[in-house]
């Protein structure tokens, strides 16, 4: 059968709150399709008009078979690359043309990278809370479902909401979510310390800086937190100070997990080759889709870096579906990120009962069981969208207030 991409369309739909796109390429084969992940939440408009007006026009008559090809074509096209934008565009076609590769092959995606290494992929969970009690039921609750790793936090990331300026802040700031990195780093410290009296040393943690440190705050963050046996550290240093991260790796023990930023290979390779980071964050859209995220894990395997796929809700459950078929295969996996089926208002719960907004749009969702997410056997990535479901719950194209993070001056800051 020589299948040939007869039409490739946007889907948008946002179930849970969240801007999600999905990308259908539709062949010339009757019932033959794919479906990718494009999302990029901020900036979901840009991402359709990449795809209908220069990808479609692109690729529409080629081979769907020719997927490595097709992907270079992408890439390569504009002449400049390794954007956000164009990469989630690029994502959104070449997890669709994975997906039907595994459909024409009738497996399921992860047989097509070589099998299982293991039956299911244990994943982390996000533990918050407003103050120190509930985030500790919150984690008692994950301890209860069988979850053995959890994320900590306590009120965000290092600040407070969008909101007006606080009373430290130059007369006339502007509005924002305004951030006391001091305060912050002694919070998180004594946070830890509490954790760690009241459930010992069973339960693995992580912790997110979320890059809202300078960089010789975090190498002083990572050294206290040293005590508290973390899983990792994640994105302590700002991508912009990439060689800060030398330093940090120098100065402290603590595992670190980098990268959910990423676009470039190169922001990446000299991490992975002077062995700096120990687990690789990147989201699989954001550079470009299964393509070059099955090259990177092959590439970090090489340096006994090890894989945590940056796994958020502003993520479709086609892309979570991906990050499930190469975590079950690749040998050099770590750990998932997981909040791949997770209703409004999230604090934790199974799903039970009729179906959420989440899994009336999308089903196929892998299932989570004890700690543990299990791929489904269907040929392909295994989701399939309902398009009358989908355009139940629109995207709303508003202005993004929780990037507009300051520093107490009024500075604009990384979020």
């Amino acid at each position: 059968m020589v299948a040939k991409i007869r039409d490739i369309r946007t889907i948008f739909t946002a179930p849970e709150g969240i801007n999600l796109v999905v990308v259908k390429v539709e062949t010339t084969e009757p019932g033959l399709y794919g479906l990718g992940c494009a999302t990029f939440a901020y900036r979901h408009l840009a991402i359709k008009g990449l795809i209908d007006d220069y990808l479609k026009p692109l690729l529409v008559g080629r081979d769907v078979a020719n997927i490595e090809d097709i992907w270079h074509l992408m890439h390569n096209n504009a002449y400049w690359r390794n954007g956000p934008v164009v990469n989630n565009a690029i994502s959104g076609v070449d997890m669709a043309l994975w997906d039907i590769k595994g459909k024409m092959a009738n497996m399921p995606l992860y047989q097509l990278f070589g099998g299982k290494s293991r039956e299911a992929v244990p994943i982390y969970r996000h533990a918050d809370g407003n103050d120190f009690n509930e985030l500790c039921e919150n984690i008692s609750k994950y301890k209860e479902q069988g979850i053995t790793h959890i994320r900590c936090q306590s009120g965000g990331y290092g600040g407070g909401f969008y909101g007006k300026a606080p009373k430290e802040s130059p007369l006339g700031s502007q509005d924002g979510v305004y951030l006391n990195s001091k305060k912050y780093m002694r919070d998180t410290i004594k946070l830890f310390e509490d954790i760690r009296s009241k459930f010992g040393y069973d339960v693995e943690l992580c912790h997110d800086v979320h890059e809202r440190l300078a960089p010789i705050d975090a190498i002083k963050f990572a050294r206290e937190l040293e005590q508290f046996d973390l899983f990792f550290l994640e994105d302590a240093i700002p991508l912009e100070q990439g060689e800060w991260i030398r330093q940090l790796r120098q100065k402290t023990t603590i595992p670190l997990a980098q990268g959910e930023l990423f676009n470039n290979p190169y922001e990446w390779k000299f991490l992975i080759i002077e062995r700096i980071i120990d687990y690789i964050r990147v989201h699989m859209s954001q550079i470009g889709g299964i393509t070059p995220s099955r090259k990177l894990q092959v590439f970090a395997e090489q340096f006994g870096v090890r894989t945590a796929w940056h796994g958020p809700g502003d993520m479709s459950p086609i892309g979570h579906a991906a990050n499930i078929h190469l975590g079950i295969t690749a040998h050099n996996f770590g750990i998932q990120e997981w909040s791949g089926t997770e209703p409004p208002n999230f604090v934790i719960q199974e799903l039970k009962g009729p179906k959420d907004a989440l899994l009336e749009v999308f089903s196929g969702v892998p299932e989570y069981r004890k700690g543990y997410v299990y791929p489904n056997e269907k040929p392909g990535i295994g989701i399939e969208i309902n398009e009358k479901a989908a355009v139940k719950y629109p995207c709303e194209n508003t202005v993004t207030t929780w990037t507009q993070t300051r520093s107490i001056d009024g500075t604009i800051h990384t979020p």
